[in-house]
């Protein structure tokens, strides 16, 4: 029989290819969205993961003809915020119930058939954000430092019934929406600049590193944040130095 794993936010960027990544890898792959991804091979479950019962009846859905349910992907989120200061409590408490609120409502609707199967993944998306922060972003940034941590929680609550879990950390990702508000302008180039290898990651990166994490070889992850950013949160701002500039610094040119 094969596996089933249920991926939230199928339809955009990330979700799409994780989902695809999934169905390719032979699971039985069940996506959530308030809009189908049309997806082949994926059975689409609508659902608003803010609202549990639609949470509920999405999982219901995904456990139709007494299939386990594996893997639990949450790739669904929102992207946006602004200064503190500026922000209402009703933007803020939308961007964490979002962001972070969805995933508690998925994992507390699948825990109890993990438990009882003793087995199961789950793989919770965050963000790079959180370890380096950009301007006004703090709701977001706070909303995916407490995934990595519920992450590592739940590890220690749930390990014991064979359930794992780990935290996939994005950088920036050359995704349908970044592509469509920043192609052809300097800004994509700079994206791209902005880490050691000059890489700006594709969904299929994040995907592949997910179905990774999901599998039996992985078993060691669990209670991991693995950051998918490609070294840029660990480049020092004086690496952006041109060599003259750095030579006046006293620092050695950048070449081996």
């Amino acid at each position: 029989m094969a596996r089933t794993a249920l991926i939230t936010g199928a339809a955009g960027g990330i979700g799409r290819a994780v989902a695809t990544r999934f169905v390719a890898d032979g699971y039985r792959v069940v996506g959530v969205d308030v809009v189908d991804p049309g997806l082949p091979g994926v059975t689409y479950a609508r659902a608003d993961v803010t609202v549990a019962a639609q949470v509920a009846e999405a999982v219901r859905s995904a456990l139709s003809g007494g299939d386990t349910l594996d893997v639990l992907v949450t790739c669904a989120g929102v992207t946006e915020g602004k200064p503190l200061h500026r922000a209402t409590e009703r933007e803020w408490d939308d961007v964490l119930r979002a962001n972070l609120g969805s995933v508690f409502l998925c994992v507390r609707e699948v825990l109890p058939h993990m438990i009882a199967a003793r087995a199961g993944t789950v793989v919770t998306v965050g963000s790079v954000l959180h370890r380096t922060a950009a301007p006004g972003l703090p709701a977001y940034a706070a909303a995916k430092g407490a995934i990595a941590a519920l992450s590592r929680q739940l590890t220690v609550d749930y390990g014991q019934y064979g359930i794992s879990f780990v935290t996939v950390s994005p950088g920036w990702v050359r995704t349908p929406a970044t592509e469509s508000r920043l192609d052809g302008t300097a800004d994509l180039d700079r994206l791209s600049q902005s880490n050691p290898l000059r890489l700006l990651g594709t969904p299929e990166h994040i995907a592949g590193t997910v179905a990774f994490a999901a599998s039996p070889d992985a078993a060691l992850l669990n209670g991991s944040e693995l950051v998918l950013d490609a070294g840029a949160s660990v480049v020092s701002p004086a690496s952006l130095l041109r060599d003259a500039h750095r030579e006046r610094m006293g620092l050695p040119p950048l070449g081996i």
